[in-house]
């Protein structure tokens, strides 16, 4: 976390404002952030899949994909000629250990398993499933997927390198919108930021929705607000700019 985010971060939790960290990473991966950061408040991960008290590490919401759906899905990806990323109990299972599963759990500092033929091996539900290719093979992919699976499964690009697959039920609209319950903001005094593809609902769930400059041009066209780029800590800014408002 860039030095002048931290900072802003750290203001506005001093101003008894709840800060919730909203991303499609494993609890495990976001938790030491969050922790790092001084935030007490649940993170919402694995793309609303999860959310999770960093604290305790307890999870207070759990929407995993339904078992046979997640196998169905694991069938059709091998079809297709592609390994995939599993994702159980907060941890990463592979088939086998290949360069692009390692870069991806060099990339996000995590423990990765083999464990030989997934559909052999999967017994219980999976939170994800990650596909990790270039962008345009991913985008054919996923429109193939979209129109096989005709909403039975959430699917959207994390990064332009990620495809990945959640339960329907599954946003981090939903995840927050599940925590606005639990702790008592509502949407209409929410704001949040957002980058990627699997921010448009977030983006559009808020009453106040803000993009990066850098954003997916979907999550710009849906927001209230651009922000300067991630280079400029344009979320830093628009904090700062706000906790200078209240004095």
């Amino acid at each position: 976390m860039r030095p002048r985010t931290r900072a802003a971060i750290t203001r506005t939790l001093e101003a008894g404002i709840h800060v919730i960290l909203v991303t499609g990473r494993m609890f495990q991966s976001v938790r030491r952030y969050a922790l790092e950061a001084g935030i007490e408040d649940p993170v919402v991960c694995y793309q609303g899949a999860v959310v999770a008290d960093p604290t305790s590490g307890r999870w207070l919401r759990h929407v995993p994909i339904p078992l046979e759906l997640a196998r169905e899905t694991i069938a059709a990806l091998n079809e297709e000629g592609f390994g995939l990323n599993c994702y159980v109990d907060d941890e990463l299972y592979v088939a086998e250990v290949t360069p692009e599963a390692k870069r991806y759990a060099d990339f996000q500092h995590l423990e990765l398993h083999a464990a030989g033929n997934l559909l052999d091996w999967l017994d219980r539900p999976p939170t994800k499933l990650v596909v990790i290719d270039d962008p345009q093979v991913l985008d054919d992919l996923k429109q193939r997927m979209l129109e096989r699976f005709a909403g039975r499964l959430y699917i959207s690009k994390s990064l332009a390198y990620f495809l990945e697959f959640a339960s329907p039920e599954v946003t981090k609209a939903a995840g927050l919108d599940f925590l606005s319950g639990e702790l008592g903001f509502t949407r209409e005094r929410t704001v949040a930021f957002g980058d990627g593809e699997n921010d448009i609902e977030l983006v559009d769930w808020a009453g106040y929705g803000v993009a990066v400059e850098n954003a997916d041009d979907r999550v710009k066209a849906t927001a209230d607000f651009i922000c300067p780029p991630v280079n400029e800590e344009g979320v830093a800014q628009v904090l700062e700019a706000y906790l200078d408002s209240r004095q």
